[in-house]
């Protein structure tokens, strides 16, 4: 066996040649020269192309200090005027109100003006339970029905709380609207300006699909639903009012 090594074996350091007006061989760590750069990379990071660069770069964007206090402002705006426990129900409170009969009138009612941010042609006198029914419509099946078309932006309202009988026949009972149980809509408002209404909408092929898809969409947050094919009475509008049967709802 070779004799055991005593001391470590490293390099030695090569020694230094020093003469007149030389300079070490080894002066330290050696790093790499900076490259001067080309006249064609000084006009790339100077020039328009730098801009066109910097332009198309997927930066995220500051968001405006303004924004978050806008949407703030907006929230406080909608709770300010909400009715019913819920800021998608927009209106007054009104408290009671009495009847020209007996039967007809409105405990704790509202005047709405707008549900789900879509407003009400009018605003229309009701209960709560009526004002929460046409928010959940609203939202479920009005809102996604005119999605594509629309968005829908408003509601037509031909009728709210009036003191009378059904069809204004004499004799007949009372209307669900003597009690501020029901609200009739004629038609509806795009963000472009279409209105669709059910007078004409409901004889139109591209319109009556949509018209009869919401039509079954109030069947159920409302009792009663009527519409062109009801009677003779709603050839132009829909009746919803909140009016509850044993049976389940009545949807014509």
């Amino acid at each position: 066996m070779a004799t055991p090594v005593e001391v470590t074996q490293r390099p030695i350091p090569r020694p230094m040649v020093m003469g007149a007006g030389l300079v070490p061989l080894y002066a330290g760590p050696v790093r790499p020269l900076i490259r001067p750069q080309s006249a064609q990379e000084i006009a790339l990071a100077t020039g328009p192309a730098l801009n066109r660069v910097l332009a198309g770069a997927a930066r995220p964007i500051t968001r405006p200090a303004i924004l978050p206090q806008l949407a703030m402002a907006k929230k406080q705006a909608k709770r300010r005027g909400a009715v019913c426990g819920s800021p998608d129900i927009q209106g007054d409170e009104v408290g009671s109100v009495p009847g020209r009969l007996a039967v007809c009138g409105i405990h704790k009612a509202v005047r709405v003006r707008s549900v789900a941010d879509v407003r009400l042609s009018t605003p229309a006198l009701m209960n709560c339970d009526t004002a929460r029914a046409l928010q959940v419509w609203t939202q479920s099946s009005v809102i996604p029905t005119f999605r594509k078309r629309g968005p829908v932006v408003e509601m037509t309202v031909v009728g709210h709380y009036d003191c009378r009988t059904r069809n204004h026949k004499p004799g007949a009972r009372i209307s669900e609207h003597g009690k501020g149980k029901a609200i009739d809509i004629a038609g509806f408002v795009m963000a472009d300006g279409e209105e669709i209404t059910l007078l004409q909408g409901w004889r139109r092929k591209d319109t009556r699909a949509l018209l009869e898809q919401v039509h079954r969409g109030a069947c159920g947050p409302f009792g009663t639903v009527l519409g062109p094919r009801a009677d003779r009475f709603h050839q132009d509008h829909f009746h919803f009012d909140t009016a509850r049967y044993g049976t389940g709802p009545y949807c014509r």
